[in-house]
């Protein structure tokens, strides 16, 4: 076993994987997950630049997170930045505060390699499964983008696409600096046709539409397992690789689209982050399973984190 740390950090949450790894086995047992919102892509679609504050929020995340590292031994760290980090004007501020605390550099990806983390952390325990047909078709709805990748044992094709649960907020629900409470249905609309348009970008590149298992990363989708599942708090263990349909995610997705901010964070399973943003995350979870045709989604809580946790070891 090799103990590795694996950070992601996104458009909304960073998180954290301490882990023993064995890749003879092909087995991962997790020490210590967990997650913090910290909205680092806070104005990034407006401005281009990295906001003070989110900053100031990610560092003291991620001092936090060094601390945990150390107290497990790990012999490796990867600290991996999507979206934000690669849009912003100034992220070698991001950088260098990064450097300072952990002693490692952030490593800014690509969409492509965010998809093909995603695809190997979350398929990696499905291989040989008789109730799930391959390909998959693994989708990341993330802060600031999502990461659609088709793949049986390896990756066929991936795409990165700018759409994600902050960025369509802000594009689309905010008005003189607050979130919309309920949206119009003209809000609605216009994020619908920004969503619809990235699907037609993903498919220039990605067969989306051969895929026989949609399985679905990241907070918007483990939060709309959750309310499915009408858990009186978040359980991970309950909604890994629990199983939505179609005619649930519409329920909930319309549900979210017509509530309140008070409604949604009455919610037990809701984490707070999310209040402002779940709707739009479930609305692309929505158009993804209309455009494919996907009776349901397979949830998983192992993503892009287990996938940069087995690069490391």
């Amino acid at each position: 076993m090799t103990r590795v740390a694996a950070i992601d950090c996104g458009t909304n949450s960073v998180r954290l994987l301490v882990a023993d790894c064995d890749p003879a086995t092909g087995e991962l047992v997790d020490l210590d997950r967990r997650m913090t919102i910290v909205r680092l892509g806070q104005g990034v679609d407006r401005t281009g630049r990295l906001a003070p504050e989110a900053l100031e929020r990610t560092f003291a995340a991620c001092r936090e997170y060094a601390a945990i590292i150390k107290e497990h031994g790990a012999e490796r760290l990867r600290f991996v930045a999507t979206s934000a980090s690669r849009d912003a004007e100034n992220r070698d501020d991001f950088v260098r505060g990064v450097m300072d605390i952990l002693g490692v550099e952030p490593e800014v990806i690509s969409g492509d390699q965010e998809a093909e983390f995603s695809f190997t952390g979350a398929t990696r325990e499905l291989q040989g499964r008789e109730d799930l047909a391959t390909p998959y078709l693994v989708v990341d709805i993330g802060g600031g983008s999502t990461e659609f990748v088709v793949g049986d044992g390896q990756v066929r094709a991936a795409r990165s696409v700018d759409v994600g649960c902050v960025r369509m907020t802000e594009r689309h629900l905010v008005r003189d600096g607050v979130v919309s409470d309920p949206p119009t249905e003209e809000q609605v609309a216009a994020m619908r046709a920004d969503i619809e348009a990235a699907l037609d970008l993903a498919e220039l590149t990605v067969p989306l539409r051969e895929a026989h298992t949609l399985v679905g990363l990241a907070g918007s989708v483990t939060t709309v397992s959750a309310i499915a599942q009408e858990l009186p708090e978040y359980d991970s263990v309950r909604i890994h690789h629990s199983r939505v349909s179609h005619d649930r995610v519409r329920e909930i997705t319309e549900w979210l689209l017509r509530s309140t901010h008070a409604e949604r964070a009455a919610v037990p399973s809701m984490h707070p982050g999310r209040v402002d943003v779940i709707a739009a995350g479930a609305l692309v979870l929505l158009a993804i399973m209309e455009r494919i045709g996907a009776e349901e989604v397979v949830v998983s809580e192992h993503d892009i984190l287990d996938g940069i946790a087995w690069s490391v070891a």
